[in-house]
């Protein structure tokens, strides 16, 4: 096997030695396959099980795509790079190999979720670069990118991705998301990856055209037709793809998209052979794999008897932010409204149990036998800001004594804390949604996004930005000037304060802590009270989201943070006793 394993690839084009390259697809669909290479057209050997392959010469940058009978070419599935778009050709492209990096402990993570187009002004990996020494200062210790697999078109979010392996080059090149990961590490920066396993976009995808068991007959997701995870074939396209971003690019971990449409009757499923692939090929670096995942399930995530991981790190904690966000807002339509009863009592059992919803209503299992660290908390993200008809950020929903307690509830509880860009200075400006396919797809995204939100309350009335129109694009990137202005310079230094006291008594207490670590002493009348058992200390929150002031219940030991006033409205404190 080389440096990257890559030898070991079923799919794509690979070194074989001598200026030759294998050549392999799965295409059972087909009883014939040509190779177009570089200009030369090399009809491709059938193997058994609907594979086609072929060695032949090659350099690194020659264009090749598949032949099928019909005539028509594709690209390949599993192309490192295309020479443009996603319809036309790939590009044989040398394996890499990332430079030595040990990684940080899971513990240690303070996710910072950003969008390579709107980060910037440049919007490339390049360019992100230059924010890499700002964030590190303020405390952040990992970035996570949102999808960068190619996808058709010029802008848009990145979950319509169409070539998985494939970064896409409206960023620039494989060589500058190197650069930028290898930046990030010189700098204590973990870098993640958000990658989409349960889908195919609409605008590229090839696959049905030879390869139709790829898909399950009959059964859709809500972004197109569902995969079929029980074939060979299928599983390694999915495996082979976290192992080379992990491997090649050296990104520490991964973010697996809404998992709970990743539905596989294997044994083991592709959710966990590909948890334990990566551990076992890895098992040198801290890697760390994160789900989204609405089922609130455990299974995934449950730790070995030493505590170690053993699948799963972590879980996006959805019902974390939507309690929290109904609590901060007063909204209550769409999801909201399951959280409308008591966000109080849901937010308090979230920071104390994980979920929210163990059971009730036939949603998820019980989740307190996990260790804090097994969620991820936020109050925005991606979705959550960009699926607002309007992109409005949390900022501008509610009252700011009330958002820098939730922040410092955030920051300083013993969850895994995620700031979505822009967050950590008060951003205004708004994400929503965008895309640009350049085709009749550009109208039926407009269509859609319209009609989403007619039925909302909340924005009668409102005129829905259109999805396609570039000005709706430029409007989401990142502002330098609120972000260097002082109401933004000193709400970063209150992150900053946060993060510091996170990472010097917060973090320590992490490692030993195990499950059932949380208890609920309250959440009623405005008053939020939770406990956490962690390693060798008790961390105590007290809280008040009453409109008047309130007891609080009893703390014992130092008093580590505190916002407003202690038992006013939209109060918050933090102590901490150690145990001896």
């Amino acid at each position: 096997m080389d440096d990257t394993g890559r030898d070991s690839y079923d799919w794509g084009a690979i070194p074989a030695g001598e200026g030759r390259w294998r050549f392999r697809l799965w295409a059972p669909s087909e009883e014939s396959l040509t190779l177009r290479l570089a200009g030369r057209e090399l009809p491709m050997e059938a193997e058994e099980g609907g594979w086609f392959s072929l060695v032949a010469e090659a350099e690194e940058g020659d264009a090749y795509q598949y032949l099928l009978p019909d005539g028509s070419a594709v690209p390949d599935p599993a192309a490192r790079r295309q020479e443009g778009g996603v319809h036309g050709p790939s590009l044989v492209t040398a394996p890499r190999t990332a430079l030595p990096w040990a990684g940080r402990p899971w513990e240690e993570t303070v996710l910072y979720e950003l969008h390579l187009g709107t980060f910037t002004e440049a919007g490339t990996y390049r360019a992100a670069i230059g924010e890499l020494d700002r964030l590190a200062e303020l405390g952040i210790t990992a970035i996570e990118i949102m999808p960068v697999a190619q996808f058709g078109g010029d802008r848009g979010w990145g979950y319509d991705g169409v070539l998985p392996y494939c970064p896409h080059n409206c960023y620039g090149n494989p060589d500058d998301l190197t650069a930028l990961i290898e930046a990030a590490h010189e700098r204590g920066l973990m870098v993640f990856l958000d990658v989409v396993y349960n889908h195919f976009g609409p605008d590229g995808n090839y696959l049905p055209s030879y390869a139709g068991d790829f898909f399950v007959e009959g059964r859709t997701t809500p972004w197109g037709t569902a995969i079929d995870y029980t074939k060979a074939p299928v599983r390694r396209f999915f495996i082979e793809n976290a192992l080379y971003w992990l491997e090649e690019f050296g990104f520490d971990g991964l973010r697996l998209d809404a998992v709970d449409h990743i539905r596989d009757t294997s044994e083991p499923e592709l959710l966990i052979e590909l948890a334990e692939e990566v551990h076992a090929r890895l098992g040198g670096r801290k890697v760390h794999l994160t789900t989204e995942d609405n089922r609130n399930i455990t299974y995934l995530h449950e730790r070995g008897e030493d505590g170690a991981v053993i699948r799963h790190t972590g879980e996006w904690n959805d019902d974390f932010h939507n309690a929290a966000h109904v609590l901060a807002t007063g909204e209550h339509e769409g999801y909201y409204a399951d959280f409308s009863d008591d966000p109080l009592g849901h937010v308090g059992r979230c920071l104390a149990e994980g979920f929210a919803f163990q059971g009730e209503g036939g949603r998820g299992v019980p989740s307190a036998h996990l260790p804090p660290t097994a969620f991820v908390d936020f109050l925005q993200n991606h979705d959550q800001t960009g699926n607002r008809a309007l992109g409005e950020r949390l900022i501008s929903m509610t009252d700011p004594e009330r958002l820098e307690a939730l922040t410092a509830i955030l920051l300083l509880s013993p969850h895994i804390p995620l700031l979505f860009m822009g967050e950590e200075y008060g951003e205004t400006r708004p994400f929503t949604f965008f895309a640009h396919f350049g085709d009749e797809l550009d109208d039926a995204v407009r269509k859609g996004r319209a009609e989403e939100f007619a039925a909302f309350e909340a924005f009668t009335g409102e005129t829905v930005p259109d999805p396609i129109d570039e000005e709706t694009f430029l409007a989401c990137k990142l502002d330098a000037s609120r972000r260097e202005s002082a109401e933004g310079r000193a709400y970063a230094e209150r992150l900053r304060n946060l993060l510091d006291l996170r990472a010097h008594r917060i973090v320590p207490l992490l490692a030993g802590a195990a499950g059932h670590a949380g208890t609920l002493i309250a959440a009623e009348d405005g008053v939020l009270a939770v406990d956490w058992q962690l390693d060798g200390a008790l961390l105590q929150l007290r809280a008040n989201f009453a409109d008047g002031p309130r007891d609080m219940p009893r703390a014992e030991g130092e008093v580590i943070h505190e916002t407003g006033t202690p038992g006013a409205p939209n109060s918050s404190a933090h102590m901490l006793a150690l145990i001896t």
